[in-house]
């Protein structure tokens, strides 16, 4: 199959992938020769296991020629990401990184932590590396600045100031307690200080102090003695300050046992923004050149970089990588892996974090790797379980009934793997439990049995835990019954709360065996009772994400006819959806764009209603 497409393709730049029997993306490629690259996949031998492996499991294949190399790259990292490859290295911490925003659409600047796309009108500074660190920042630049975070709507209320200005935290604009001018200048001088001007800033405050001091005007020399302090701490905070680097992110890599560990630093304004670990996803015979070159590409995907790139080691390509990420920042950008100075010592730095931080995931792999063999002792298991199902159900009741599927395994919670299920079926029980999670079974099993008759390569857990007594793991066992699984196929397991739901007392279920329990102090028992509290939070979690949609649902919703334009020119009119259901029907024949025939619609629904 390989050969057949070797025939027909051209000696360009593109990308490549590499697809399996049941249509899943093994492997995502980029080549400077499309032709080339894949005739070294014809060859017989000289590969390593893991791209033979690749190899002979491809299905079929699938090509984009590109007009050069970089564009390659950049699309080859879109689509790792995006469809996140069997046989790939991936960034597996992809989380978008927070910013600090000055809002300057309003008449008073907010200040706030962002993410997302920038939208809003007003002064971006970032990326910081955690949102602990936008909110540390943030919680000094209130006692420096007085800058307001509420939002408009609650500014636009307010009648006297808030508990943020009585703690001295808040200039309190919405209430005129300072001159709109002076606020801005407020404004200004946080943007200053985020651009690194904090230096500039702490002299001309202090010299406004001294000159308020000289004419006795105490309390603001108070109040501008608070904010140097502030500052100072700030300053203070960044355990990193580089001179002469103003912008630049710091790269470390640590690979040992065949898991890695990449270490960031964000020097903005020439202050530390805070730092970040993340574990990419390898395989061991994979070099630290190989693993950071893809982790700085994916890395970037989505992210603006900064005009220098600082590494322990230089990737694979670093040339096509910074050529890459010139084009994408329409300005250059520079990776080096500097030798000697203070961009050496940042460097060492982080890679002594980098060594630290994998030092600490091996030894908690080890300790998951040992409980895992305990739960497999606890349960009879023929092997220690590598995916751990759990499930839970959520309602009010029997509205807004949601199942929910957590997931781990030796690398702990899989977040990626969790599920919620909206229960579809309209002939239980509201509230019916049993029959809750009947549904959930019989949706999630005949999806892995459908992988699984096809060839595919779906996921089939080792161990199934539900939270529930002797009744749910009855309506579970018959289910998969019904869907033709033997008792030994799935591993069930059914986790009751203990006597007068006390943690530590839980009883625990399985099919054709007396009930049991653990020693309060088992090591096995905290871990299950973690497994089952994440699921009941994260089925709790969809049941109100479910219920808050509801609750934001318009009446006007449910008339058919109703778009965004009537129900725009009706709520103006009407003031509420309470008032279009009060509404005469000459009064909404009066609405521009609504018929006689769409009035009658909708008085009709309300009175019958």
């Amino acid at each position: 199959m390989i050969k057949d497409h070797l025939s027909r393709l051209p000696a360009r730049p593109g990308v490549y992938r590499m697809y399996g029997s049941d249509e899943t993306v093994l492997y995502v490629g980029k080549a400077k020769s499309l032709k080339a690259r894949v005739a070294n996949y014809t060859r017989l031998g000289g590969h390593t296991q893991r791209i033979a492996a690749m190899i002979s499991l491809t299905a079929r294949m699938e090509f984009v020629v590109t007009e050069t190399e970089t564009e390659a790259l950049l699309l080859e990292a879109s689509l790792i990401k995006s469809l996140k490859p069997r046989f790939n290295i991936l960034l597996r911490d992809d989380k978008s990184f927070p910013y600090i925003l000055i809002r300057r659409d309003h008449e008073a600047p907010q200040i706030l932590k962002y993410r997302g796309s920038k939208q809003d009108r007003g002064d971006y500074f970032g990326p910081f590396a955690s949102a602990n660190a936008v909110n540390r920042t943030l919680d000094t630049l209130q006692k420096a600045f007085l800058l307001r975070t509420c939002e408009d709507s609650v500014y636009s209320q307010r009648e006297r100031p808030c508990m943020l200005h009585q703690i001295k935290r808040c200039a309190a604009p919405c209430v005129g307690l300072i001159d709109p001018e002076a606020y801005r200048s407020l404004a200004d001088q946080a943007a200053d200080f985020l651009r690194g001007k904090a230096g500039d800033l702490q002299a001309q405050l202090a010299t406004e102090m001294d000159s308020a001091a000289e004419e006795m005007a105490f309390e603001r020399a108070a109040t501008l003695r608070d904010r140097i302090r502030a500052l100072a701490v700030v300053r203070a905070q960044q355990d990193i300050n580089p001179d002469g680097l103003d912008e630049a992110d710091i790269f470390a890599i640590s690979v040992q046992g065949g898991l890695s560990a990449v270490q960031v630093f964000f020097i903005r304004a020439g202050q530390n923004w805070g730092a970040s670990v993340h574990f990419p996803r390898h395989e061991k015979d994979q070099t630290d050149a190989e693993i950071l070159s893809a982790f700085l590409v994916q890395f970037y995907d989505k992210r603006p970089p900064p005009r220098l790139i600082l590494t322990n080691r230089l990737p694979d390509q670093d040339g096509l990588i910074g050529e890459a990420l010139s084009l994408k920042a329409d300005r250059r950008v520079v990776i080096r892996a500097p030798r000697r100075g203070d961009k050496r010592s940042l460097v060492d730095q982080a890679t002594r974090n980098a060594a630290e931080a994998l030092s600490r995931k091996l030894a908690e792999s080890a300790s998951q790797a040992r409980l895992l063999g305990d739960v497999q002792k606890v349960f009879d298991l023929s092997q220690r379980p590598g995916r751990i199902e759990v499930y839970d159900n959520s309602h009010i009741q029997g509205t807004n009934m949601v199942g929910g599927m957590v997931v781990a395994g030796p690398e702990g919670f899989e977040k990626g793997q969790y599920r919620k299920f909206n229960i579809k079926d309209t002939t239980l029980t509201p509230g019916d439990d049993y029959a809750m999670m009947r549904e959930v079974m019989r949706r999630r099993f005949r999806r892995a049995l459908k992988d699984r008759e096809t060839g595919g390569q779906g996921t089939w857990p080792d161990l199934v835990l539900i939270d529930g007594g002797l009744g749910q793991l009855t309506a579970v066992t018959e289910t998969l019954t019904e869907l033709g699984l033997t008792p030994g196929e799935v591993n069930l397991v059914s986790i009751a709360k203990g006597v007068e739901r006390n943690a530590g007392r839980e009883q625990f279920f399985q099919p054709g065996k007396a009930p049991f329990r653990l020693p309060e102090s088992s090591p096995v028992l905290y871990y299950l009772q973690r497994l089952r509290d994440e699921a009941h939070r994260w089925a709790i979690g969809a049941h109100r994400s479910r219920r808050a949609a509801d609750l934001r649902r318009n009446p006007l919703d449910d008339i058919s006819g109703i778009g965004p334009a009537r129900k725009k020119a009706l709520l103006q009119y009407f003031g509420s959806a309470r008032g279009v259901a009060r509404a005469k029907l000459a009064d909404l024949r009066a609405i521009d764009g609504v018929s006689d025939a769409m009035a009658q619609r909708i008085y009709d629904h309300f009175k019958e209603g």
